[in-house]
């Protein structure tokens, strides 16, 4: 016999497209009535005279549109708001379908009048084959209905039209069920089992209606509800509409509510990929600046963010790779620590993993609480190596964050927009696997400072090297910025160079595992920093050339390098006479975290204490 469990299937995701100037209200509010949890997706629509990269302003102010719209439930429902991806296109409603295809939720809810026009899609191709199972709410939407109909009519769509119904939960839930006077064995067939159904569900108040002039029965009966919920057409029509000819008059003449569902089908068009042929990996790039470029104020709301932290059962770890900072790491600690711990918990832990300092780096961390650890004595079976690099690397195995942070300890104007600006988007977007942080960079020469003059080895090598051989990261603005963030489950599955190379290496590494979509940029404004000689810059150019080298070794499976490309000679001048000196300055990789047997027992161990820790306690 079936029962309401066996016969409801509940929406749990309903997707609601968030556009600017269009009135999502009503489709919000419906959509927060039917499903367990809404997602806002996000569409900017491109202009055919810019390119999409210079929507980065109408995205940014989209997402805190729809953050808005996410803080703001409508009242009296207890329901999950989550504001999802940003999409950039000139197509708005093919890109949807695209997007959808990848991310297909339940229920697709649609406001009738301001999302066809916004969208700049027609109700006919919008119906004719909607790429999920779909409602169109034709407002205002009640707060609570309280007496709803439900016309069915055997069709295709009555099963979606009763879960939609039955989601709402209202004191009265009223099935019209209409036949015509003369009907098919088929459609006698469809009643069977429909009312069979209908008369196992005590909740639903079921009256049997025999007409031949459906429209104006549902308008009747409409006047004495608050909210009409009916299906779309299945047939197909000689003359065009949008719905049929029942919902179609249902929908503009009934003074109640509507919402008209329909089961999703097979598209009557390919989803073609705008971005093949010429000109593919331009207009790729273009649409992911746009889309996946953030600002820092996005995430300063603090609670929120740590609201969303705590909901997800997130950690947060933050890594500070120091050598001889003592001017500036006690400055840095502080500020962390006041504003993402002490002031709200967003941060979970920190720790200073050093590079043997010689000063007293390690002292003022110690002396303010933060554990101190020294690359070189961790892991002591793998060896050490000098460089950032490998403190990063085996910063892994010390810290404990579902997210990892790293944060450069030399930086003169500390802010805590250096870490939450670089967690922020890891923490809102579970598609997002690594956060690069970008910002303006003052070069300081004596007592003055230039505006531009910083990042020379990120405009004179890396990006020159990353459009030649990458160019799907040839948006990245600063890809040798030591400030970013990942995602452990992404960090521990990739190798990471010991020295100047680790940034560059991380990001081919990510993007080739998972995707350019996986990576994320954040705007922090402006870095003051020690600046390097312009000897140490070279070196790291160097590095960063064999980086590079390497990932193409492996990408077409042959060898370029060979033991002299490893040396380094350079320019001397001493009394009066110019000589060079070879130094060797190697670029080795770690393998990845995940594969050391020490790395997966420890893991294993926290994961224990942390099951102690949240078990009850017994006498």
């Amino acid at each position: 016999m079936p029962t309401r469990s066996s016969v409801f299937s509940p929406v749990r995701v309903a997707m609601v497209p968030v556009l600017s100037g269009c009135d999502v209200a009503t489709a919000v509010s419906a959509a927060c009535a039917i499903a367990d949890e809404v997602v806002l997706v996000g569409l900017v629509i491109a202009s055919s005279e810019r390119v999409l990269s210079a929507n980065t302003k109408e995205a940014r102010g989209l997402r805190r549109l729809m953050q808005e719209i996410a803080s703001h439930a409508p009242p009296g429902r207890r329901k999950v708001i989550r504001q999802g991806d940003v999409l950039v296109a000139a197509q708005p409603w093919q890109e949807l379908v695209r997007y959808i295809a990848v991310h297909p939720p339940d229920l697709l809810v649609l406001d009738w009048w301001s999302h066809p026009e916004c969208l700049n899609v027609s109700q006919e191709d919008i119906w004719r084959s909607p790429p999920a199972d779909m409602a169109m709410v034709r407002g205002p939407f009640p707060q609570f209905p309280q007496r709803v109909l439900l016309p069915l009519r055997g069709g295709p769509h009555a099963e979606l039209v009763l879960n939609v119904g039955l989601a709402l939960r209202p004191p009265l839930l009223h099935a019209l069920h209409l036949r015509p006077t003369a009907a098919t064995l088929q459609d006698q067939t469809a009643f069977a089992g429909l009312d069979l159904v209908l008369r196992q569900l005590p909740e639903v108040r079921l009256n049997w209606v025999v007409t031949d002039d459906p429209i104006q029965t549902i308008l009747a009966e409409s006047s004495e509800h608050d909210l009409v919920i009916l299906g779309a057409t299945a047939q197909r029509l000689e003359k065009p509409t949008s719905l049929g000819p029942v919902a179609d008059a249902v929908i503009h003449n009934s003074r109640t509510p509507v919402i008209v569902v329909k089961r999703m089908r097979p598209l009557l068009w390919p989803i073609t990929d705008e971005m093949s042929g010429a000109g593919a990996i331009s207009i790729l790039v273009d649409k992911w600046f746009a889309e996946n470029t953030f600002r820092a104020e996005e995430f300063a709301d603090l609670h929120e963010l740590t609201a969303i932290k705590q909901r997800k059962g997130l950690t947060v770890s933050l890594a500070l790779p120091a050598l001889n900072e003592e001017e500036t790491v006690g400055a840095v600690i502080a500020t962390v620590k006041r504003a993402l711990m002490d002031e709200v918990p967003l941060l979970d832990e920190i720790v200073l993993i050093d590079s043997a300092s010689s000063d007293r780096t390690r002292e003022i961390a110690a002396s303010m609480g933060v554990p101190v650890y020294i690359h070189q004595e961790l892991l002591p079976e793998y060896g050490a190596r000098h460089g950032k690099g490998e403190a990063l690397w085996k910063s892994l195995y010390i810290t404990r964050g579902d997210i990892v942070a790293w944060i450069d300890t030399d930086i003169v104007n500390i802010h805590p927009r250096f870490v939450y600006g670089i967690v922020g988007p890891l923490i809102t977007n579970d598609r997002v696997q690594l956060v690069k942080a970008f910002y303006r960079r003052p070069l300081r020469v004596g007592d003055k400072i230039q505006a531009g003059g910083g990042g020379r080895v990120t405009e004179l090598m890396a990006r020159p090297l990353i459009n030649l051989f990458f160019p799907e990261l040839s948006g990245i603005i600063q890809p040798l910025s030591g400030e970013y963030a990942g995602r452990r489950q992404a960090l521990e599955a990739i190798s990471f160079y010991s020295g100047y190379g680790v940034e560059t290496g991380m990001l081919i590494d990510i993007f080739e595992k998972f995707g350019l979509a996986a990576i994320a940029q954040v705007d922090l404004l402006e870095r003051v920093h020690h600046n390097q000689s312009l000897e140490a810059l070279s070196k790291m150019a160097f590095v960063i050339l064999q980086t590079v080298m390497y990932k193409l070794e492996k990408r077409f499976g042959r060898s370029a390098l060979d033991d002299v490309n490893r040396t380094m000679k350079l320019v001397r001048y001493t009394r009066g006479n110019y000589y060079l000196d070879v130094e060797e300055v190697v670029e080795q990789a770690r393998p990845p975290m995940c594969t050391l047997p020490e790395y997966l027992a420890r893991r294993e161990e926290l994961h224990c204490d942390q099951t102690l820790a949240g078990a009850p306690r017994t006498n």
